[in-house]
């Protein structure tokens, strides 16, 4: 075999260089896109057409949306450059991110509006302005309260007209003798409507004139000769229950004259008939304030009598004072309360003696025009004050040493008539 890469004569074997192959020779060709732009100068390769494009994109500000590529030709994604596709991506990210929440929030708001409202969102109602009765001081539900006819009852105090009915609904009660020793009552309601006030009986000049201070219509059943021509020549709102029958009834359970009783809302119906009204000043009221260390807790009034005579024991529990005639709790037969009103007054006034009854008693006569000393008790203490009125329609007012007004606690008041100082006992 070496024979075949050994020469014979030993002499060196050298290798010869491989034959180069000359290809054949052609004819120059001109590429295609180079004869078109001959033919054509304004000819662009589609790589020529894209990167012109890209050129044009980037010298742009960047935009989410971008306008259609020019009629003939078809939008692609890898028309954009790199670039380009990562603002895009990221748009369309953010694009999605915001559309989710946006539908969260409003779906979250649908569910809380369908539920209860937000408390922060809330509206807080308004706070109402609170009312006070003209009368007695105390909170009413409706201002029309206050613009109601003050309607004034005459009520009877003997023997037989005990329990009387009504009494323990009046806002303000004047107490005084009629005739013959026995007392009498002039109950004024407005800011309520008991259903049954009585036993009524006959008018009195002085409880005519208390009336009048608070413009009130006066209910009776006949009246003394003075008093009736006094009504007449006052002007006062008149409900004589002898022409006015039909706004009283009787009851069945007590004897005549001691059976005549009223209900204060026929009464207000009477009024609005007659177009009767009340413009008048009500006392001045205070907030109550209950002493911790109260010097008045029993008082005893001299008007005429043991029968009549009323007596006071304070009532912490309440601040008012539980009210006793003849020894015994007087009491409300509708109600079954014993009587305690806010506040007790005695007003020193002088008295009389007037014109002679038929039963050959006669009658009282008090000065209530005028002025006089006072004693008020109220929150378990007692503040020497001075009582003025000085007309018939003027009201009657309470001041203290120093000439200001007495305020006074809210709730009934109670003002017994007595003809001198000496009889108020505390």
């Amino acid at each position: 075999m070496l024979d075949d890469v050994t020469p014979p004569d030993g002499h060196r074997l050298h290798r010869q260089s491989p034959k180069r192959l000359e290809p054949l020779s052609r004819p120059a060709r001109t590429p295609l896109h180079e004869q078109a732009k001959a033919a054509d100068p304004s000819f662009r390769t589609p790589d020529e057409v894209a990167a012109a494009e890209a050129d044009q994109l980037r010298s742009q500000p960047t935009v989410v949306h971008h306008a259609a590529p020019a009629t003939g030709q078809r939008w692609s994604w890898q028309m954009l450059s790199k670039k380009q596709r990562i603002i895009m991506s990221s748009a369309a990210v953010v694009l999605a991110i915001g559309l989710g929440a946006g539908w969260t929030l409003t779906h979250h708001k649908r569910t809380v509006d369908a539920g209860a409202p937000h408390p922060k969102t809330a509206k807080k109602a308004p706070v109402a302005t609170p009312i006070y009765s003209t009368l007695t001081g105390l909170p009413v539900a409706d201002a029309s309260v206050n613009q109601k006819p003050v309607t004034g009852v005459m009520v009877e105090n003997s023997l037989d007209a005990r329990p009387q009915s009504g009494l323990g609904a009046a806002g303000v009660v004047f107490e005084a003798v009629a005739e013959g020793g026995v007392t009498r009552f002039l109950g004024l309601y407005q800011d309520s409507a008991p259903d049954n006030v009585g036993p009524i009986r006959s008018a009195r000049p002085y409880f005519v004139q208390w009336a009048m201070g608070f413009q009130a219509a006066y209910a009776h059943v006949g009246g003394s000769d003075d008093a009736l021509q006094d009504i007449k020549t006052w002007g006062v709102q008149d409900m004589n229950q002898f022409y006015n029958g039909s706004s009283y009834h009787r009851i069945s359970s007590r004897a005549a004259p001691h059976n005549v009783y009223t209900a204060i809302s026929t009464l207000n119906q009477l009024e609005t008939r007659k177009g009767y009204a009340s413009h008048y000043n009500g006392f001045p009221r205070g907030k109550a304030a209950p002493s911790a260390q109260p010097t008045a807790t029993t008082l005893n009034f001299h008007l005429s009598g043991p029968l009549y005579d009323p007596s006071y024991v304070y009532n912490a529990s309440t601040n008012s004072y539980n009210r006793s005639e003849n020894g015994q709790p007087q009491t409300d037969a509708a109600t079954g309360k014993q009587l305690s009103p806010q506040v007790v007054i005695a007003i020193v006034v002088p008295l009389a003696r007037g014109a002679l009854d038929s039963t050959g008693a006669y009658y009282s006569d008090y000065h209530v025009i005028g002025s006089g000393q006072a004693f008020i008790f109220q929150n378990g203490n007692v503040t020497p004050a001075t009582w003025s009125k000085t007309g018939n329609s003027d009201q009657i007012t309470f001041t203290d040493s120093g000439g200001q007004p007495v305020p006074l606690n809210p709730g009934q008041t109670w003002i017994s008539a007595v003809s001198s100082a000496s009889q108020v006992h505390y």
